[in-house]
């Protein structure tokens, strides 16, 4: 079920309203401290057409993103093979607790499977989030920087 103040947000791929484009630059540079321009490239992209990479945001009543997820082939990690993978999840702290991340989740999975993606991976050092929606530990890879980190699978509906 979903929770009343859920009702209040759009789900928005970034292909759909392109002229979120620098917003959402801006925003998930912000939230992962990831270069604007890394972000910029994946998302001209995404735009770009085609399947790999998309980007979505939940945006509120006013517009506001808060929350949002992509979808690149490598989330920095050591097995190409393990693709695509979901990066770059986050959920502004006012909206958590509320059910936005799971329907994120899922809204993405289900998005990825009606473009012919059925199998979706994402590196993740949490341990518990992600089974609560599906998700199941693969395996441990490296991580640009060498470090071990967890690797998730989820199949799409």
């Amino acid at each position: 079920m979903m929770h009343d103040s859920l009702k209040q947000l759009r789900l928005v791929p970034l292909r759909e309203q392109p002229a979120l484009l620098e917003t959402a630059v801006v925003w998930f540079s912000s939230k992962w401290g990831i270069p604007a321009a890394a972000y910029r490239e994946s998302m001209t992209a995404c735009l770009a057409g085609g399947v790999i990479p998309q980007w979505y945001m939940l945006l509120d009543e006013q517009d506001a993103i808060v929350g949002g997820a992509g979808v690149i082939e490598n989330d920095f990690h050591d097995r190409p093979d393990l693709a695509p993978n979901l990066c770059a999840v986050f959920v502004e702290p006012a909206w958590r607790c509320r059910g936005c991340a799971g329907w994120l989740l899922n809204a993405i999975r289900a998005d990825m499977a009606s473009r012919g993606v059925h199998t979706l991976y994402l590196v993740t050092d949490h341990t518990a989030f992600y089974e609560r929606y599906g998700w199941r530990f693969l395996t441990v890879v490296n991580g640009d920087d060498g470090s071990p980190t967890r690797l998730y699978t989820a199949y799409t509906p």
